[in-house]
């Protein structure tokens, strides 16, 4: 792979090291086998276990629990990589919940709770891949979220139905986020949000959760699920942090986890423009390669350069997390923006030089402009990004 293309940013001697590390683990899986994986709708188990085996699963989990310690700006190496080697975004989110869903219980849980699990996720005996926070009548207005979780003795029950809950058919914990007080009762719609982990077997064990995959044409082999909780009963030691204080518990992380989604862009952008550049070389037409012609030179040159500047903020901003939240959340937001918009041109432009092949699935690239469509609207629309950068950054007043 013409990784000339994408080595444009200077790396700390970390940086090298986590980048040559997941280049050797990628160089395992070529680019039938992410074919196969959307094809046939499966999850890559092979490759999240060789992720598991050589330890890159517990990045973020503190050396202490037997976690890899890694910052921000390292992590944004390792998932940029692993979009650009040829699994593309959903290769990249594969594995992003199992790496982001320890951060809420290595900040917030109890030392009982980290001691008991975190060992066991770093080792790869336990994963907690799953997020349960979006609901059918809430969508991106997380503080109108419906699902209750009322305590009962030393325990809470839990009522209620989200959607697009990914992974949780490979995960054996669900970070689940209910309302422990009606927004009604609430002074500000932002408190009375609470974080529980839930332990999925026991969950279905108790015929307390119903689960029902939701077909979809992206992102074939992360599936996403409904779940509705009927009197679920989780045990009082399962709540992460404080109760009532959930929604700040997931704002907290959502800056750095969104650098992260930027980089993912970039990866999957940069994998786009290096198939395109491969295949406009190796295609003639009229005697030529079609790589000659401007029409197809001008928008994958336009598509890199978007790209590499919008990996290029991406970096920075993850080298910048120790600032203020304003100033991260600011860098976090153009970030996912920019990386968006430069890996869908970049998409793109890769399918109109492969001309009538850039729709058949061998040449990969339809998959990447399915998914390159899809980071215009996850973890967040565009839309709001540019919401919190007109309110947060030019000072405009709040449109919502």
């Amino acid at each position: 792979m013409a990784h000339r293309f994408r080595d444009t940013i200077p790396l700390s001697e970390q940086q090298r090291l986590v980048r040559r590390s997941i280049r050797e683990i990628c160089d395992n899986f070529d680019r039938a086998y992410w074919r196969d994986r959307a094809q046939e709708g499966t999850y890559p188990r092979e490759f999240v276990d060789e992720l598991i085996d050589n330890g890159w699963m517990a990045a973020l989990i503190p050396e202490e629990y037997g976690g890899a310690g890694m910052e921000t700006s390292e992590v944004v190496v390792m998932m940029e990589e692993i979009a650009a080697n040829g699994g593309g975004f959903s290769a990249a989110q594969a594995v992003h919940g199992g790496i982001y869903n320890t951060v809420p219980l290595v900040e917030y849980g109890s030392e009982e709770l980290k001691s008991e699990l975190l060992p066991k996720v770093a080792d790869g005996e336990a994963s907690i891949q799953a997020f349960g926070l979006t609901e059918p009548n809430a969508g991106s207005d997380s503080t109108s979220i419906e699902t209750r979780a009322e305590k009962d003795g030393d325990e809470y029950v839990v009522n209620g139905q989200k959607i697009w809950t990914s992974r949780v058919d490979q995960s054996d914990y669900l970070v689940l986020v209910a309302r422990t007080t009606p927004k009604s009762e609430v002074e500000k719609s932002t408190r009375g949000i609470s974080m529980f982990l839930v332990d999925l077997d026991d969950a279905l064990a108790q015929g307390a959760l119903e689960m029902e995959e939701i077909s979809k044409s992206v992102s074939e082999f992360v599936h996403s699920y409904e779940l509705w909780f009927e009197d679920l009963r989780v045990p009082e030691e399962y709540l992460i942090g404080e109760e009532g204080e959930g929604f700040y518990q997931v704002l907290d992380g959502l800056n750095e986890e969104r650098l992260v989604i930027a980089a993912e862009c970039v990866g999957l952008g940069e994998l786009a423009v290096e198939r395109g550049v491969e295949y406009a070389n190796e295609r003639e037409v009229f005697g030529r390669p079609v790589g000659k012609n401007q029409s197809i030179q001008h928008p994958l040159a336009d598509a890199h350069a978007r790209v590499q500047a919008a990996k290029q903020m991406t970096y920075d901003a993850a080298d910048a997390t120790g600032g203020s939240s304003e100033e991260i959340g600011a860098r976090a937001n153009m970030s996912k923006y920019l990386a968006a918009e430069a890996c869908f041109e970049a998409a793109d432009a890769a399918v109109q030089t492969h001309g009538g092949f850039g729709v058949a699935t061998e040449y990969d690239v339809e998959r990447y402009f399915r998914e390159a469509r899809l980071t215009r609207l996850v973890p967040i629309t565009q839309q709001l990004a540019l919401n919190y950068i007109g309110e947060n950054v030019l000072g405009l007043p709040r449109s919502y």
